[in-house]
């Protein structure tokens, strides 16, 4: 049936309201030209395009690896997360505009076989590459100012499945089968949570597993670009590992690492947990008290210093345990500086919820793995957009809320014989933050 031919209409007092597809070429997505030059400016895209070795016969390509990847890569930022959206996708104007081709008369872009076949031609060493730009990317964009301390992050989190993927196990803390991926954020001063890592592992896997290989790869990596920056690794119970204290310890990171209680513990902390409760006793009200001890498990080579919280509510106690190799006489400071980490979830969450990176539904482990690397290539943009617009009330808007805000612009395109224009609804009612966007300044891409 030819859609233009198909209306729809129904009466509005005297008059009448007809729907037709006879609009011309419009997109949902106004906001790829600003994703399109802030992955010209931080290079992306291209970097990781860069690190896949070409396996086709270059006389017959058509869609180049660069091309496909920042096609994947802006359609996740858009919404559009799985691989069969290409097909719909293909001669969107605006997403062909943003690959550099024209929207009428430039060719189509890749269908989804085409980008499931490089989905599942990365080999390993394409993915090392990758796992080495993610850091790059973090290097470079503070080369410039090099940061006095780097906070590192790390955290794991499930990725359910629901097929026969390679490498998919049952997880009996998360209760489903899942890949299990380790994530590492990198916080430069006082700056934003970077993501510098994605690992994903299968899911039988230990929380704390890779934990200590992947920071002797990204700290030397940090260290090789920012040699007078501190570096200290925050992490959870799952992370308390003898490997991870002895790595940090031996190359001058520091780390405060929440320590499961458990009887020793416990028992160690008595004074602080009674002084606790009879502040309760007294005063009915929630009462949180700090206190540090020298405790070592039978793994460990000597004693480590443990920051206690020994707090008493009225449902019941909740004593909580820190282990660190900081100097910061004050246990109340550190602590604090400890559950600071908590605003990795809130990025976490924005990679899982808001990019959906749990769309690793590859048959091979290695496809899933890469597809992990295209959603976080498009958090970094995300992330770079959520920058540029600091100073609106956007500065703090979530990856969700900053898709629909600002990407998600109607837009009609007509292309001429030398102009293609772009229209814009009138009543767009965020072209404040459009303006804010027009008027920054734009350095030369890298």
């Amino acid at each position: 049936m030819d859609r233009s031919l198909w209306e729809y209409r129904v009466p509005l007092g005297k008059k009448e309201v007809v729907v037709r597809f006879d609009g011309g070429r419009l997109s949902s997505d106004g906001g790829l030209l600003w994703l399109q030059a802030l992955d010209e400016e931080m290079g992306v895209c291209a970097l990781l395009a860069g690190c896949i070795r070409e396996w086709r016969d270059r006389r017959r390509v058509r869609q180049s690896i660069e091309a496909m990847v920042r096609q994947r890569v802006l359609a996740i930022c858009c919404g559009y997360e799985d691989c069969n959206d290409a097909e719909t996708l293909r001669e969107d104007p605006l997403l062909k505009l943003a690959l550099g081709r024209a929207p009428e008369s430039g060719r189509a872009l890749a269908s989804q076989p085409t980008l499931s076949r490089l989905e599942n031609a990365v080999t390993r060493p394409d993915l090392v590459r990758m796992a080495e730009a993610m850091v790059k990317l973090f290097t470079e964009r503070h080369r410039a100012r090099p940061p006095q301390r780097i906070v590192l992050d790390g955290d794991a989190t499930d990725d359910p499945t629901h097929g026969q993927q390679e490498l998919e196990y049952y997880h009996g803390y998360y209760g489903c089968h899942c890949y299990l991926p380790l994530l590492l954020y990198a916080t430069a001063d006082e700056g934003e949570e970077e993501l510098v890592a994605a690992v994903l592992r299968p899911g039988n896997r230990h929380a704390g597993h890779w934990v200590a290989a992947l920071l002797r790869r990204v700290v030397a990596r940090l260290r090789a670009a920012f040699p007078e920056t501190a570096i200290v690794f925050r992490g959870d119970a799952g992370m308390a590992l003898p490997e991870v204290y002895d790595y940090c310890e031996r190359a001058g990171v520091g780390y405060v690492i929440s320590l499961p209680r458990n009887s020793r513990l416990l028992a160690k902390a008595g004074d602080d947990l009674g002084a606790a409760k009879a502040v309760y006793a007294q005063t009915g009200e929630k009462v949180r008290q700090f206190g540090e001890l020298r405790y070592a498990a039978e793994t460990w080579p000597e004693e480590r210093r443990v920051i206690v919280k020994a707090e008493v509510m009225a449902q019941g106690e909740n004593p909580r345990f820190v282990v660190t190799n900081l100097s910061d006489p004050d246990p109340e400071r550190l602590y604090a500086f400890y559950i600071a980490r908590g605003e990795v979830e809130n990025r976490i969450k924005e990679l899982k919820n808001d990019l959906l990176s749990g769309r690793t539904s590859c048959h091979r482990f290695l496809a899933n793995q890469f597809r992990l690397f295209l959603h976080a290539a498009a958090f970094l943009l995300m992330q770079g957009l959520r920058r540029l617009v600091a100073g609106t009330q956007f500065a703090r808007g979530q990856v969700g809320t900053l898709r629909v805000k600002l990407l998600k612009v109607a837009a009609q395109v007509r292309e001429t014989t030398r102009k293609i224009w772009v229209h814009l609804p009138t009543s767009y009612p965020y072209q404040g933050a459009w303006m804010h966007l027009l008027g920054r300044p734009r350095p030369a891409p890298p």
